[in-house]
């Protein structure tokens, strides 16, 4: 068996071409969404995230606004912006790149976001929603690994699905939404005792552990649906993610590729949000 690769480039792709109409749409009720991305500092994969963001924005019609802050800004200044943000009507979507200069709380910087412009989904008014089924912003890494196993036409209901990781931004949110879609769930981490026990028994594998190649083929049911959400470097320097790719793709149904996977699916869904915080501000 070899697995089918599920091609979160193109799917992503696809996604943002399809918000062009919907932005249209809110232009021509008088307002063009607007996403306004922060950046605290120099670091070199923060700004290569940051500029593929200011890219989606263009290819969707997004407005965007880049705002950078040198290393050292304090917390109030940092502060000030967002709340700057929060009361401008132009701006939809507020981003803070992750992660911050150690001397910055992003806890505290997450809870100042407006809850209304929480496009990364980290607010705890939005973890809240996802926690009790209601309406709210999902966080964009877990939402895209929903719609990469929507493209593979994996349907979580009633499948066995297991989440390598326990944080905040992935494990504990796809966890819940796969609990959602009727999936019965279980969370392995690093405390977890025999690993490979309980990820054997998967029907659907989410790997959030930020461990190059953690995930063997041994430690893969076969025909299994393995989602790899890592982004690490190999002992070669080469970009990798959590799960040993070519051999895991001979036992696996379906793979995501690293890159190519869920990460341009993490920036389409921040568009998706971003365009939905404006849907229901103008009632659309």
């Amino acid at each position: 068996m070899t697995a089918k690769i599920i091609d979160g480039k193109a799917l992503a792709a696809r996604i943002q071409d399809e918000l062009k109409t919907r932005v249209e749409a809110c232009t021509e009720h008088g307002h063009r969404p607007g996403l306004a991305v922060v950046l605290v500092g120099e670091d070199p994969a923060s700004q290569v995230y940051v500029r593929n963001k200011v890219r989606a924005c263009e290819r969707t019609g997004i407005r965007s606004d880049e705002i950078r802050m040198p290393a050292e800004t304090t917390e109030a200044e940092l502060l000030a912006v967002i709340d700057r943000l929060n009361h401008d009507d132009a701006v939809d979507g507020i981003l803070v790149q992750l992660p911050l200069p150690k001397h910055l709380s992003s806890e505290l910087v997450i809870a100042a976001i407006s809850p209304e412009k929480d496009v990364d989904g980290f607010h705890v008014v939005s973890a809240g929603s996802l926690l009790t089924g209601r309406t709210g912003f999902r966080p964009c890494t877990p939402y895209g690994v929903m719609k990469l196993l929507e493209e593979a036409g994996c349907d979580p209901a009633g499948k066995h699905a297991v989440v390598i990781g326990r944080s905040n931004i992935v494990g504990k949110p796809q966890a819940l939404m796969l609990l959602e879609k009727n999936a019965s769930v279980t969370i392995v981490h690093s405390r977890t005792t025999d690993l490979a026990e309980h990820t054997r028994r998967a029907d659907i594998l989410v790997a959030a552990v930020g461990r190059a190649k953690m995930v063997k083929a041994d430690m893969v049911k076969p025909g299994a649906v393995v989602i790899d959400v890592g982004m690490n470097r190999d002992e070669n320097g080469k970009l990798c993610g959590d799960v040993d790719y070519e051999n895991v793709r001979e036992v696996a149904s379906a793979i995501t590729p690293v890159p190519g996977g869920v990460g341009p699916m993490t920036i389409a869904m921040l568009m998706t949000n971003t365009v939905e915080a404006v849907e229901r501000r103008l009632g659309l």
